[in-house]
């Protein structure tokens, strides 16, 4: 049985606060507006409370996995069609994120790299930021998170129900984001490397019992996977263009007129978005400032360089399984980052979050080791309580650089209003403050793709006015026309017309 001191659950407890804090702090007014990605889950959410048809796959708006948007159902349920209740279900699954992340990295390491490294992901820009939108790419991260932590007790523990709860959230996999249908193969990468180290590493009669067990928990994880994934397997078999909808997008480095161009350009910016020059997207990012602050992203490289010397020297035989995790993990998902002519995509490449904490918290750890001759090695109590103080000082700084770029700078940022397609979000507000008897039309002059025949933009307010089906439209008087049909259209009179653009 495990035991944990006072000192780790104490701080266990302070670094999930804290993310708790980041991710729900001013939640219903942080980020402002409502961008239409962001409502199109909703109506589509709204809907399916109606008619009780929750999908496994949403194909409007170039389509999108299931999993999430019936979350933000239930959510919608409880809060009604707000933006609170689609940016509710991204902060819990963040909160769950850093706390999957310390048990993992407590199972990789030990548990002060566990809680730095999880400390670092609870005050991430990065991470803080998709954790309070609703974006269904916040799942990514906390299915890898679980996905390897499962998978890494059952290697170490050769018991077959870490296994099955790995492949369970595996299959999961499938139906929360695009870029999950890569992570399959750091799984291969790993069972591989883990194999091919027992025999060395093991007695004859111990690297035959391991080796049965492997195999036995291989094939759980991979029949349980393909069951549950089994659905939108199918799904896809009847629908492949769907599958394939967001490759054909045009955004992608082979389908430009010069691709290794563009695929070498993409890969260097991705590999540059982390200490130099991030995504620009304001609605991403602080406009193009890196991925990592740079007190972070010089940890993160200290550990990245520390650990890619370990595993290149493959010090510790089959325990060299974990840097063959990290850095497969690491180099796999950037790659829908390095596939995309919109590098750096910090939405895109979001599954590798985790790992560059570990990193970091890797870093952070061997340089007040070293700098402190510290903690297990202090051969002075008040050296130990020096050491300790000055990385919470750290810690506590990192925390309010963090906490004052998101809610003090991003938020208050005029173009962040802008990206979130706040003036949306007021005419619905003035919509639905107008009687319900009085006809109102809203003609959608914003250029995207259609949706039953209108713009998505449109489905900002669509949401927000909870009017996203023509019933609804009908019941609540609120109409939606382009801007070919409103020249036509005989408006009746006593009506009232905006132009959304």
């Amino acid at each position: 049985m495990r035991t944990h001191s006072k000192s780790e659950i104490l701080v266990f407890f302070s670094i999930v606060a804290i993310a708790i804090l980041f991710r729900f702090y001013h939640l219903h007014q942080t980020p402002p507006g409502l961008y239409p990605d962001e409502a199109m889950n909703g109506s589509n959410a709204i809907v399916a409370n109606m008619n009780g048809d929750y999908k496994i796959f949403y194909p409007e708006n170039n389509g999108r996995e299931g999993l999430f948007i019936n979350l933000q159902a239930i959510s919608i349920k409880l809060f009604g069609n707000t933006a609170f209740a689609l940016r509710l279900v991204s902060a819990i699954i963040g909160v769950l994120t850093v706390i999957g992340l310390y048990l993992l990295t407590k199972e990789l390491f030990e548990w002060h790299i566990a809680a730095l490294s999880s400390f670092l992901l609870a005050i991430s820009f990065w991470h803080v930021n998709f954790s309070r939108i609703g974006f269904r790419a916040i799942m990514l991260p906390l299915i890898l998170v679980y996905l390897f932590h499962f998978l890494w007790r059952g290697l170490k523990q050769n018991r077959l129900e870490y296994f099955f709860w790995a492949g369970v959230i595996a299959g999961l996999g499938f139906y929360t984001y695009t870029s999950y249908r890569i992570a399959p193969f750091i799984l291969i990468l790993v069972l591989i490397n883990y194999f091919l180290f027992l025999k060395r590493d093991f007695s004859y009669t111990h690297y035959e019992y391991t080796r049965h067990r492997l195999f036995a928990g291989t094939a759980l994880l991979l029949l349980t996977a393909f069951f549950i994934a089994l659905p939108i397997g199918i799904y896809f078999l009847n629908h492949s263009d769907q599958f394939f909808s967001r490759a054909g997008s045009g955004l992608f480095v082979f389908t430009q007129q010069n691709p290794l161009q563009s695929l070498g350009e993409s890969v260097i910016k991705t590999l540059a978005m982390f200490n130099f020059a991030g995504d620009y997207n304001p609605r991403h990012n602080l406009s193009g400032m890196p991925m990592i602050p740079w007190p972070i992203g010089v940890f993160f490289v200290i550990g990245f360089f520390k650990e890619l010397v370990h595993w290149i020297q493959r010090k510790h035989g089959h325990l060299s399984t974990t840097h063959t995790l990290l850095f497969s993990w690491f180099f796999i998902m950037l790659l829908p980052g390095f596939l995309s002519i919109e590098a750096p995509h910090a939405l895109r490449t979001i599954g590798v979050v985790p790992v560059v904490m570990i990193f970091a918290g890797r870093g952070l750890w061997w340089v007040f080791s070293v700098l402190g001759g510290w903690y297990k090695q202090a051969a002075v109590q008040h050296n130990k309580i020096a050491a300790v103080t000055t990385l919470c000082f750290v810690c506590l700084a990192l925390g309010v650089y963090e906490f004052n770029r998101y809610f003090n700078v991003w938020a208050k940022e005029p173009i962040t209003n802008v990206a979130f397609d706040q003036s949306y979000t007021d005419l619905a507000n003035k919509l639905n403050k107008l009687p319900r008897s009085t006809p109102k039309y809203v003609i959608v002059a914003a250029p995207g793709v259609l949706v039953d025949g209108i713009p998505m933009p449109a489905q900002a307010v669509m949401f927000l006015t909870d009017t996203p089906s023509k019933e609804l439209q009908k019941s609540k008087n609120i109409y939606y026309l382009t801007v070919q049909q409103a020249r036509t259209f005989l408006f009746p009179p006593g009506s009232v017309r905006y132009t959304l653009q």
